[in-house]
């Protein structure tokens, strides 16, 4: 084997997320971040599953066609879709809606389904997954809910949840398999993917 076949593949992270970025940084690995730009818009009558795994997908190809011909990459795209009351529910976006969206939470458990897709531009192989992440929230207060807002302003993420900041004060349990899925990038299968594509992750750290 050539030394030129030995060299890994360039990575891309599909992704404006800062969150995200920090947690594809643990692995300790080159990367480069590539914005995707794509709707986000459900489909209608769309599960959140599938919604989500769609869009991991989409996000990846769209960061792939990006690249400008440069054919060697592994694309890694994500998203997270949360469920309450059989619906889905997504970015606050303001603090009025974050507000109204915790206030329905308290003392209840929601879905978060954080689908991952890795596209391999080499072969056109993709890798998906959807990891689900059940949390339960505490029965806080309209007082406390403002406090987190105003220290976290959670406005971009699913469900209001900052669970790597003070959102975790919120929280009476989490049940994942993942713990990282809830934060928006599931590193434990992202790993899993990186090694069925010949990704050399532990040697690269």
């Amino acid at each position: 084997m050539s030394e030129a076949s030995k060299t890994p593949p360039r990575l891309i992270l599909a992704s404006s997320s800062p969150y995200r970025r920090e947690l594809l940084a643990r692995l300790r690995i080159p990367f480069d971040v590539v914005s995707p730009d794509i709707d986000e818009t459900p489909h209608a009558g769309e599960t959140p599953e599938a919604t989500a795994v769609r869009l991991s997908i989409a996000k990846a190809r769209a960061a792939a066609e990006r690249l400008d011909g440069q054919a060697s990459a592994l694309v890694i795209g994500s998203d997270q879709v949360a469920t309450f009351d059989g619906k889905q529910i997504g970015k606050p976006g303001t603090h009025e809606n974050a507000v109204a969206q915790l206030q329905a939470m308290r003392g209840r458990s929601v879905g978060f389904h954080s689908a991952l897709c890795l596209f391999d531009s080499r072969t056109g192989d993709v890798q998906s997954a959807d990891i689900v992440t059940r949390v339960r929230f505490r029965r806080y207060s309209d007082t406390q809910i403002e406090t987190y807002l105003r220290a976290e302003t959670p406005y971009d993420c699913a469900g209001s949840a900052k669970a790597e900041g003070l959102g975790i004060a919120l929280l009476e349990a989490i049940d994942s398999n993942d713990p990282t899925a809830l934060i928006g990038l599931p590193l434990i299968a992202l790993t899993g993917m990186l090694v069925n594509a010949g990704y050399p992750v532990l040697e690269a750290a």
